[in-house]
């Protein structure tokens, strides 16, 4: 056979799939690895709290185990003193700060391996059974990184709040940096919290999935504006931090243009932002305004609403979707507001904290400035 079979398209194709299935399991043993390490860092979390509350062995009783096990395990990461604190809290974080929600779900019992569902199966027989609680909801624990597992337990105040950043990490795969941003800027407060018509302009579950998409306030720190900025600066600033603006968004947002022209009669008008979002299936208008919320704001943006599923929605597009973003809100005017629109559309505040004085902004170096001054490093330990 020739040598020069090896380059034929079949070959190539052949060769195309076998990466793709190696990369596959490398994926699959990753996750399973994953899977064990935090299943065991449960458990001994487990057996710490349990020690701790009933043996007389000390104050010094981490960092002796900590030494032992890195003396048995010298190429095996995660036995730090430190660490070991976190495993620890980790365990305490979810199974004391709310013994009810841990007592219910009750201990895992000794049962045949092969009867054990999941992450269940890693537990060690061994262990008595009495000790180790596993709830229901510390199988998704196990699915994200122990990096991710730390930065949620050490920033959230309640296991609501962790549980809920654990099930968007798993949704939306965030990476850590993601993870942290979000959790810093109070994503789990703001989620889905701003004033709509939905439920009664949208099918179910089209309003539900529409209602947790929005925010309320949005966080716009990523600008740095003066004090009397207009919409049209706002609208500019935001779409030159494009990535970090979708990031805000959140997941499902592709941005469409900026200053959107749309005719109507003999008439052009614009819009300020349009986006489509790709999990909703339908085009999405956003408006921003500098001030307070006006009552008319609410029937500028029906109207283009209107015009955006006349010209631009597709025979399988949803309905589009207005976001009015203004600085500030009285909540019984937009209700009043929103209750006779007959199109989809939220109203949310926006945060700005970087606003500077205008005889400041020239003298201070922008944020791109100082990057490319210093770099952007990036370092840290599990």
């Amino acid at each position: 056979m020739s040598d020069a079979h090896l380059t034929t398209p079949e070959y190539r194709d052949w060769l195309k799939q076998i990466k793709q299935r190696l990369r596959q399991a490398q994926m699959k043993a990753a996750v399973q690895v994953n899977t064990a390490l935090l299943t065991f860092y449960w458990e001994l979390g487990a057996d710490i709290a349990e020690r701790q509350k009933s043996a007389q062995w000390g104050s010094g009783f981490l960092k002796q185990l900590s030494a032992d096990l890195m003396a048995d395990f010298p190429d095996m990461k995660g036995f730090s003193y430190r660490n070991i604190k976190y495993i620890r809290q980790w365990y305490l974080f979810y199974a004391k700060r709310d013994s009810n929600w841990a007592t219910s779900c009750g201990p895992i019992t000794k049962r045949p391996a092969a009867q054990l569902a999941g992450p269940e199966k890693l537990i060690n027989a061994a262990q008595p059974a009495s000790r180790v609680y596993w709830p229901q909801a510390v199988a998704q624990l196990v699915r994200i990184p122990w990096g991710h597992n730390r930065e949620i337990i050490s920033k959230c105040k309640d296991v609501a709040e962790a549980l809920y950043y654990v099930n968007k990490t798993i949704e939306h795969n965030w990476s850590r940096n993601v993870l942290t941003h979000q959790i810093e800027s109070g994503l789990y407060q703001r989620d889905g919290k701003a004033i709509t018509n939905f439920s009664v302009t949208l099918p179910a579950p089209q309003s539900d999935l529409a209602q947790q998409l929005i925010k309320d306030p949005y966080n716009f720190d990523f600008l740095t504006l003066t004090e009397d900025y207009n919409e049209r600066e706002l609208e500019k600033a935001l779409t030159d931090h494009i990535t970090t603006f979708l990031l805000e968004l959140g997941a499902g947002f592709a941005y469409v243009g900026r200053q959107k022209g749309l005719q109507v009669g003999e008439r052009d008008f614009f819009l300020d932002l349009l986006f489509y979002h790709i999990k909703l299936h339908c085009y999405v208008v956003i408006e921003l305004k500098t001030g307070e919320f006006e009552p008319e704001y609410a029937g500028k943006l029906n109207f283009y609403l209107k015009a955006v599923d006349e010209q631009l929605r597709g025979e399988r597009d949803e309905p589009t979707i207005g976001i009015l973003l203004c600085k500030t809100r009285d909540r019984v005017v937009v209700e009043y507001a929103l209750s006779d629109i007959h199109k989809p559309m939220g109203v949310s505040e926006y945060q700005l904290t970087r606003a500077l004085p205008e005889n400041l902004k020239p003298s201070l170096p922008s944020i791109e400035e100082l990057e490319a001054e210093f770099g952007n490093p990036e370092g840290g330990e599990e």
